[in-house]
Parts: C-alpha cells; structure tokens; sequence
C-alpha cells in the first residue's frame, strides 16, 4: 500500500520593508512619546546633621564611577569639610539666579537639568520653599517636573518637614516647622532608606562642630538638638521607614499570593468644615489611619445654608479638602440638611470604623437651642468609635 507523500510546508513569507514614509512616521510617534517617569530615591533622617547629603553624594560618585551619567541638580553643603569633600568631581548644573528685594538668591534650574538630560540628579533637601518668583513654590515640585521628563532622583528629607508630622513635632521641639512636604512624595517614592544616628553621636557632631558653627552649635544643642527632642524624632523616622517596609512587604504576598492575614479594610473618617482647625483633624485621622493600615476618607457635609457662606469660608474648606488629598484621603462631599445623621450614614456606607472630629466652637445656649452636633452624633453612631479631639489652640 503507497502512502501519501506529503508536500514539504510552505515557507512563510519574509516581512516587506517597511517603505521610507513609514519609517519617518514610526521615528516621529516614537520621539512624541512621552518619556517613562524617573525613579525617585529619598534618603530620610532624624534632624539635620545625620549625614543625608553626605550619603546622597557618596551614591552619586558610586554610580558615576560605574558609568551612570549623574549630575548635582541642588546641593548646600553648609561648609562642612567632609560633606563638600564628596562633591568630588560631579557635574555640578549652575544654578538659577533670581533678584529678590535687591538681594540675589539662587535656586536649583530644574529647565537646565532637563535640558542636560543626565540619568540621574542629585537634589537636597526636597522640602525647601523656593524663592518668589520662580516657577514653583517648592522644591519638590520641580523635582516632579525632572520625574516627569524621565531623569532619576536621589533626594534627602528630613521627617521634621513632613506634613502629617508639623504638629507633633511643633508639641515635641516648640519649633514650628514651616517648611513641609507632602507626606504622598515619600510616600510614593521607589525607595527610602534612612540615615540612622543615635542622638548621643548626633550631639557629638554637633559639640565637634561638624554641624554647626561653633558660635551656633550650644545654642542648637540647648534647643532644638535636645536628646530628647532627638529621640522622638528618631521614632518617627523609624516609624515611618518601618510602615513602609510593611506595606512593601504585603505588596510582596499579595502579588506572589502568599497567604497571610490582612487587614478587615476598616476606615478611619475624619470630619471637616472651612475651620483652620480641619488640618489638625486630619493629621490626627491620617495617623490613626497609618497605625491600623486603613483607608482615611474625610468628610464635608453641606449644608442648605452653604450656598450663602463668606468666600474665605469657601477658600478655607478647598484648602482643608486639598490638604486632606495630599495625605491621600479621599474626600467625600455630603449634601444633607443633618449633619451627624449624614455623617453616621456616609461612615456604615464606607466600612468606616473610628470618625474623628473636632470639638464644638459653639456656645452652650445655642448647643441647648440647636443641639450639639457632637453628642447627636455620639447617640447616632453607638455602633462606631467617635474620637473628639481636643482644641488646644483655644486652651
């Protein structure tokens, strides 16, 4: 019996060139593209001093020895020796002169470093208000626009300038931090590592005059350089990297779904109103809300008498609901004629199970007139953990 031969199979056909008007098209969408957004790197401490910059240029000049093309966006070495010793032979991009008052001021040329297109830029201190009259407020909004045209990062911070912390670290060194950034950047950043010290070596920089001038070290060792002002902000910090980690580390199970006990998914709501006072309430819910790894959701309810409230009023409370999404809340906008009814209704709604609010400005005859939204919340809400937190400004 003859078996059928079969015929060998046919060779697939080679691809066309692609013609000239072709490859001209693909070159221009691939240049229109947008570029993939750098890494950012953050080097966290203590308090000034611990050795941040030091270790952001140690990094650099690692980096270029290997080959990485890295250049020095901002650095302020503070004319300590060991620290302006590391610069080394970094490219250093010139920075930005801007008259200010009859005074020049210089600050770092974001437009430069973009258009010298390095791999990676070195930036200090993140949190530093530029001067008026440059294109952003602060210096970490520049770096997001260095970020965003594709260039890594290498940043320090300090745990003092973070916004969730002003308040405590006001009540610990009776320093008001005025420079701040917004917890969501180290937050988000790829890496944080922390430049850990203990506070007695930290004090001995300082009595050294590594730190500071001689003429300024005592006088920082008897304020804010305390031991224990020091210690506090030593917890902080390692809170902070600590939380990270954890998050890091459940990202880790999930993706490679490791079993583990998660958290319920609880929230933790907070109640704002055009009140200045909003923003310690949402530093005291964003902590909750840390500590137990929930959500944090905060809350406005208008009111029909809203519509008719003073502008700065209205200004106010956007700045209390921006405030609140730079932590990364989410913010939810009630319209109800009760309050506490749609506050209770908003919490069972979002699986909420601690609201935090402010204590109540009004007098007692209009609370014995009107009610307290406080206590009426606290009857409506017997299945939920209320926390009234305490005004301490008036006090």
């Amino acid at each position: 019996m003859e078996t059928e031969k079969q015929a060998p199979p046919a060779e697939t056909p080679a691809p066309e060139p692609l013609r000239p008007a072709a490859v001209e098209a693909l070159r221009k969408l691939q240049a229109d593209e947008p570029p993939k957004r750098g890494r950012l790197r953050i080097y966290l401490g203590m308090a000034p001093g611990v050795g941040k910059t030091f270790a952001m240029l140690n990094e650099g000049r690692r980096r270029k020895a290997r080959g990485t093309d890295v250049v020095v966006g901002f650095v302020e070495t503070y004319n300590r020796p060991n620290t302006a010793a590391q610069l080394g032979d970094l490219e250093i991009v010139p920075r930005k002169k801007i008259q200010y008052r009859g005074v020049t001021l210089e600050e770092m040329d974001a437009d430069a470093v973009i258009a010298r297109r390095p791999q990676v830029v070195l930036v200090d201190e993140l949190a530093h208000t530029n001067a008026p009259g440059s294109k952003h407020e602060k210096r970490w909004q520049d770096v997001e626009d260095i970020l965003n045209a594709g260039i890594t990062v290498i940043g320090t911070v300090n745990i003092q300038h973070l916004e969730s912390l002003a308040d405590i670290v006001e009540t610990i060194t009776g320093v008001k931090v005025r420079e701040r950034i917004p917890d969501r950047v180290v937050d988000e950043a790829d890496e944080v590592e922390l430049v850990d010290m203990s506070p007695q070596a930290l004090r001995q920089r300082i009595k050294h005059g590594n730190v500071y001038p001689a003429d300024r070290a005592q006088r920082a060792l008897h304020e804010f350089f305390r031991e224990g002002n020091l210690t506090a902000l030593r917890e902080l910090a390692l809170r902070k990297v600590s939380t990270a980690v954890e998050e890091d580390l459940e990202e880790y199970m999930r993706e490679h779904q490791i079993d583990a006990i998660w958290p319920a998914g609880e929230a933790v709501m907070v109640c704002v109103d055009a009140e200045p006072r909003a923003q310690h309430l949402i530093r005291r819910a964003w902590r909750r809300a840390e500590r137990q790894q929930s959500r944090l959701l905060a809350v406005f309810v208008e009111t029909p008498g809203w519509a008719g409230a003073p502008p700065e009023a209205k200004r106010q409370l956007e700045a209390n609901l921006r405030f609140a999404e730079d932590l990364g809340a989410e913010c939810i906008r009630v319209q109800d004629r009760d309050v506490p009814s749609a506050l209770v209704r908003t919490a069972r709604q979002h699986n909420v199970d601690s609201i935090i609010i402010g204590q109540s400005h009004h007098s007692r005859l209009h609370e014995l007139l009107r009610g307290s939204t406080v206590h009426r919340l606290l009857r409506q809400a017997r299945d939920l953990d209320v926390h009234i937190v305490a005004d301490r400004e008036r006090r």
